[in-house]
């Protein structure tokens, strides 16, 4: 049985796109940089661009994760706060409104996005030594979509320059409610190789795992598509 084709735009090192290859689509990237550990077939291209060539025909699904750069919380640190920053996703949603195919818009969770948000709380995603994986992502799509219940957990605070996004070696915590975004305070993203495995991205380098989404939410985004293109 063929396999329903996906485009996958913005690709990155592909966190997205692998989950999606495990949800049954045959996957193909593009990225206006080199993407050497892309694990599909790859397009080195402008993924705008693409899409008004036409370069969506013959997919069957469409996801686009525009750089982020502009919703990120560490935009508000001192050296980085006057840094001009593209606004990626009206241009991105107004081609992808265009589509006549499911799509897919996913980007940080302070991103002005309407739809759901996944972390990683609801697919059990932890470091090795049990610390939560929260990794919040928000999800727009033409399709109906209802996410998984959000566990109620911990923001973590990190300060100094030791610091990573979910984890470092100063830490505070603090008990919240319903809180589903964490707070990372001054210092600069730190990780290893090593990092990409709890995310199921062993294949990627520390910078491109930072930026990564967890194939665990793509894979289930993917698996409700295919139950609605049934």
């Amino acid at each position: 049985m063929t396999r329903p084709r996906l485009l996958d735009l913005f690709c990155g090192a592909g966190g997205a796109g692998y989950g999606y290859s495990l949800a049954g689509f045959d996957v193909v990237g593009v990225d206006i940089e080199p993407q050497p550990r892309y694990p599909f077939p790859f397009v080195q291209a402008d993924a705008l661009a693409f899409l008004d060539e036409g370069g969506a025909e013959g997919f069957d699904v469409v996801h686009a994760s525009p750089p982020c750069q502009a919703y990120t919380s560490l935009r508000h640190l001192p050296w980085l706060r006057d840094i001009p920053r593209w606004d990626s996703i009206p241009p991105t949603l107004e081609r992808l409104d265009r589509l006549t195919v499911p799509w897919v818009l996913e980007n940080v969770g302070r991103a002005p996005v309407d739809g759901i948000t996944l972390c990683g709380t609801m697919f059990g995603i932890t470091w090795p030594d049990g610390v939560p994986i929260y990794r919040h992502r928000r999800f727009a799509s033409s399709a109906f979509l209802l996410a998984p219940g959000h566990p109620k957990h911990f923001v973590r605070l990190t300060h100094g320059r030791d610091n990573m996004a979910e984890r470092g070696a100063h830490v505070r915590a603090r008990r919240g409610g319903w809180l589903n975004e964490e707070r990372v305070i001054g210092g600069h993203h730190r990780a290893s190789a090593a990092a990409g495995d709890p995310m199921g991205v062993p294949w990627m380098r520390a910078n491109e795992t930072s930026q990564a989404i967890p194939p665990a939410y793509t894979q289930w985004l993917g698996e409700r598509l295919l139950e609605r293109m049934a």
